[in-house]
């Protein structure tokens, strides 16, 4: 598997379609949106909040065509407000849950850090997900390679990979398999597409 994420299984879970895009994908590659009792467009990331929901590509250029083209008021055949920070807002909550879901992993003995760790769980196969940060050292990354058949996330900062461990910053991280370690590819999978500028440099790379 290359690096960059988990290829996408259109045949797993049901399907929406992209308000900006047109396109028809699985859930897990969107991100909800409902309208609040003030007409305002509220980002669902969840995906629990009640009421009508329209989606969106988890991709900024997606979420920007969105609100230039005021696609959230046909989508909801509705006069909505759409906040001017909606995306980054969007990339915030995703981010959150995210490092939330990574930490839960690392509570229940599924995530570690440290590139000593990472290494000995990536020569036993212990490891599903390698995990590093997109602003680490490009030799030090070099070092360790993402498992066989596995899959790779770099859409996080040192800091925010950090958040995860409950230390300053975390340049290596893994995952094992089973428990948390789909989830978490798919929420890294939607932050990397906010992330993903014009000429696909990251937000996380400066």
């Amino acid at each position: 598997m290359a690096r960059g994420g988990a290829e996408k299984d259109r045949s797993d879970g049901p399907e929406r379609k992209c308000i900006a895009t047109g396109e028809v994908q699985p859930k897990q590659g969107l991100i909800r949106f409902v309208m609040g009792p003030d007409g305002q467009v509220v980002a669902d990331v969840f995906g629990k909040l009640p009421g009508r929901g329209v989606y969106v590509t988890a991709s900024r250029s997606a979420l920007d065509t969105a609100v230039k083209k005021k696609l959230f008021a046909r989508g909801f055949k509705a006069q909505v407000k759409v906040p001017e920070d909606l995306a980054d807002e969007v990339e915030r909550q995703v981010l959150r849950r995210l490092v939330d879901l990574i930490s839960l992993a690392r509570k229940s003995g599924d995530a570690v850090g440290g590139y000593e760790k990472v290494k000995d769980w990536l020569l036993k196969e212990e490891a599903s997900v390698l995990i590093q940060a997109a602003d680490g050292s490009g030799r030090g990354k070099s070092k360790l390679s993402t498992p066989h058949r596995g899959n790779y996330i770099g859409c996080l900062s040192a800091d925010e990979l950090g958040m995860a461990f409950g230390r300053q910053t975390v340049i290596h991280a893994a995952l094992a398999s089973g428990g948390l370690s789909k989830r978490v590819v798919e929420e890294a999978q939607r932050l990397q597409g906010l992330r993903e500028m014009v000429g696909g440099k990251g937000r996380t790379e400066g």
